[in-house]
């Protein structure tokens, strides 16, 4: 099915589902595939953190109904695949892109590298990431969302999962008995704040979703990682924006908690880059003509 097809399909559902209460969706309804048998076992949560995530999920917040612009987000928290930092860099950044008018579903996938974990980074959280943007695009008419125009986002390790669902294999199989499986998943565009190196391409595409790519220059792990992705993108002739920040370290979240104004204000450069790609309004195209 083509994407023009697909958009048709999933448009033409039901009116819009505006929900003031987050809703958690199981991206199986039988479980993760290997990790059916664990589907009921609760998950581990305090403070900022989850963990203990053996049915993976996703919980969608909608914007308020009328703002809506379509957007839509699948957010990767971070947490170097032992934890998840739900909180700071999930339901705050869902409540941020709400604001604008963008739908946002927080995925809560299989951490690897947790005490005693049975899953593999580049196998179990790179499915979980790439069902939860088919998961989406499958509901999309429900939730007011434009199947082209889902993006991924992912902070740290949370950035990893994202790298390996924009620049691995993402195409739908048709063959495939779940249907959700028939629906693609690549990324329309994708954000990354201070991104893990697992996931990177050896080369990146012309046709690699255009990207917003941030970072702070005393955060030396992820400013190589920000800095390799940003040449590749160049490289290619693809479209992308980076933003390098002086200072910030590694791991502010949405900036709600820095002192400094430039790490504070962050989130705004994103929304002035979904706003000049095009991606807050498809009808709007960018000046470079590479909008979508």
């Amino acid at each position: 099915m083509t994407a023009p097809m697909l958009s048709l399909l999933l448009l033409s559902a039901s009116t819009v589902a505006v929900s003031e209460d987050p809703v958690v969706i199981p991206l199986w309804s039988e479980g993760a595939p290997g990790s059916e048998g664990r589907r009921d076992e609760p998950e581990e949560a305090q403070d900022y953190w989850v963990r203990n995530v053996h049915n993976p999920t996703i919980t969608a917040f909608l914007p308020p109904e009328g703002e809506a612009t379509g957007a839509a987000m699948v957010i990767c928290p971070g947490g170097g695949h032992r934890l998840l930092v739900y909180d700071a860099e999930g339901v705050e950044a869902a409540e941020f892109l709400n604001g604008i008018g963008v739908a946002a579903f927080v995925l809560k996938y299989r951490l690897a590298r947790e005490e005693g974990s049975p899953y593999a980074i580049e196998e179990h959280a790179r499915e979980d990431g790439l069902r939860a943007m088919r998961l989406v695009r499958s509901r999309a008419g429900e939730w007011g969302v434009d199947p082209d125009r889902v993006g991924i986002m992912g902070f740290s390790a949370g950035g990893e999962v994202a790298s390996m669902v924009a620049f691995g294999p993402s195409g739908a199989d048709p063959a495939a008995s779940d249907p959700i499986q028939r629906i693609h998943a690549r990324p329309d565009f994708l954000v990354q704040v201070y991104p893990g190196p697992i996931g990177l391409p050896e080369a990146v595409p012309s046709d690699a979703p255009p990207a917003f790519l941030l970072v702070a220059n005393d955060d030396r792990g992820a400013a190589r990682v920000i800095d390799s992705l940003f040449r590749q993108y160049r490289d290619a002739r693809a479209p992308v924006e980076a933003h390098v920040l002086a200072r910030g370290g590694h791991g502010f979240n949405m900036g709600n908690r820095s002192r400094l104004n430039s790490i504070k204000t962050w989130p705004d450069r994103l929304a002035d880059w979904l706003a000049d790609t095009g991606i807050l309004d498809p009808t709007t195209v960018a000046e470079d003509g590479r909008g979508l």
